[in-house]
């Protein structure tokens, strides 16, 4: 059984900092200690100096396999993922054919077993005439069940308002939604339509996708959970607004509704779409500074509880479009941790807290099996990150398969160097370890 010693670490868990040594034994973490003496047949790694952090759980990307394969694939993204030390990822329904039957989704987990490098999970996908099917979905292995209640492509509108009631009331599975309401989008594309045609100014994106159509939207799944007693996680919180429908003053174990941050909503702001353009469209859109304000208040507050990526590719030529033809969504996986991490290093919130979020709180909230924590018997989900080693993104050093990040030119200041999945090294300062493949999650349900 392979045996690696992570020795002379700064431990990043549940609340703590302390420098340590940790014991990987197979796939699993063995020992925690302050002193830990090598034995013979140890890979010993000194990581002096460096945090070592759970590894990320993401649980929002689209990976794009099956059928949008030239934007991204299950192998070539979860690659990126590990390099920004996401060890866990959970992929949505809207590939091409959507996860919408139980047969279709397992042919998602039969290509992960195959090709992915991260530790995966699908959501499988309600629509307004799946019910039946979506009611087969297993608790045990599959994460949960994805609804959109906005825009979307091919049928995964659900917008009956009688099939989302039943929907919400027969399931007992954690149901995370996309939240815009439909109507008002419309209404305000066509107004910009009539003055601008299909060349809307992208600036106006986040007045087309309004903070009405994001609160309209959310608030009323909120009510419906309430109504149902469903337990509902509100994906990509995107305004200031929102943030006051959650809740802070009980234990996250004991909420009901939760709700998630997207790294891009915490970074970029209406301010950036004059440089940044299409590379930055999203839904939800990116608002205002205001908005960006108070969603770092809320995730700093515990009113949101998760920050994830929202990792939607598509290729630069797909972006480089008039707005209307331009597709929403960017790559993400690879810069996520890191750019969390810059803002633990301009001290807008403690490296305790985005381990909480990005790690602990994921694993809690889709009760995750052994992951997420760096605790004695739990899987070897691990990163080891450089908090002194300055660089800059560029196309050269971008791994996803689109080719262009978002954060390109950004400098920062901290760099992962190691990235452990299931107590296999991965990722070693830039060198990547193929030979083996993550494992399917499993939930504790």
């Amino acid at each position: 059984m392979q045996s690696i010693l992570i020795k002379n670490a700064q431990i990043v868990n549940e609340n703590k900092v302390f420098k340590g040594d940790v014991l990987l034994e197979g796939e699993f973490i063995k020992k925690i200690d302050e002193t830990i003496v090598p034995a013979d047949n140890m890979q010993v790694i000194d990581a002096a100096g460096k945090y070592l952090i759970p590894g990320m759980i993401d649980d929002q990307v689209h990976f794009r396999e099956p059928g949008l394969t030239h934007k991204a694939n299950i192998a070539t993204e979860s690659k990126a993922a590990i390099a920004g030390g996401i060890t866990s990822f959970i992929e949505m329904p809207n590939t091409v054919p959507q996860a919408t039957t139980q047969e279709l989704l397992a042919d998602k987990f039969d290509i992960a077993s195959k090709t992915s490098y991260a530790n995966y999970s699908f959501m499988f996908g309600g629509t307004n005439d799946n019910l039946e099917e979506l009611l087969k979905t297993n608790p045990k292995d599959v994460a949960g069940i994805k609804l959109f209640l906005g825009s979307s492509t091919g049928n995964m509108l659900v917008d009956n308002e009688e099939v989302l009631e039943k929907i919400f009331s027969s399931t007992d599975m954690l149901i995370s939604v996309h939240c815009e309401d439909e109507a008002t989008i419309r209404k305000n594309t066509e107004e910009y339509q009539a003055k601008y045609g299909d060349d809307i100014p992208v600036k106006y994106h986040p007045l087309i996708r309004s903070e009405e159509a994001c609160y309209l939207s959310s608030s009323k799944a909120i009510e419906l959970a309430k109504k149902t007693g469903a337990r509902l996680h509100i994906f990509h919180l995107s305004t200031e607004k929102e943030t006051h429908l959650f809740r802070n003053d009980i234990p996250l174990e004991e909420k009901q509704i939760t709700a998630e941050v997207c790294v891009h909503h915490l970074w970029f702001t209406d301010a950036d779409y004059d440089k940044k353009g299409t590379l930055i469209k999203w839904n939800p859109a990116v608002k205002t500074q205001k908005d960006k304000d108070g969603l770092w208040k809320a995730l700093l507050d515990d009113r949101i509880d998760i920050i994830a990526t929202d990792h939607a590719p598509h290729t630069i030529e797909e972006k480089d479009n008039v707005y209307t033809k331009a597709p929403s969504g960017g790559p993400l996986v690879q810069h996520a941790v890191i750019a969390v991490l810059e803002k633990v290093k301009e001290g807008v919130l403690p490296i305790e807290k985005a381990v909480e979020k990005m790690s602990h709180n994921p694993a809690k909230i889709f009760k995750i099996e052994k992951r997420g924590f760096i605790k004695e018997g739990f899987y070897a989900d691990l990163v080891l990150v450089d908090a002194d080693k300055k660089w800059t993104v560029t196309k050269d050093n971008v791994l996803y398969k689109c080719g262009w990040s978002p954060f390109e030119g950004v400098e920062f200041s901290n760099q992962i160097t190691h990235t452990f999945v299931n107590g296999n090294l991965m990722y070693n300062e830039g060198t990547f370890n193929e030979e083996i493949k993550g494992k399917r999650l499993l939930f504790n349900r």
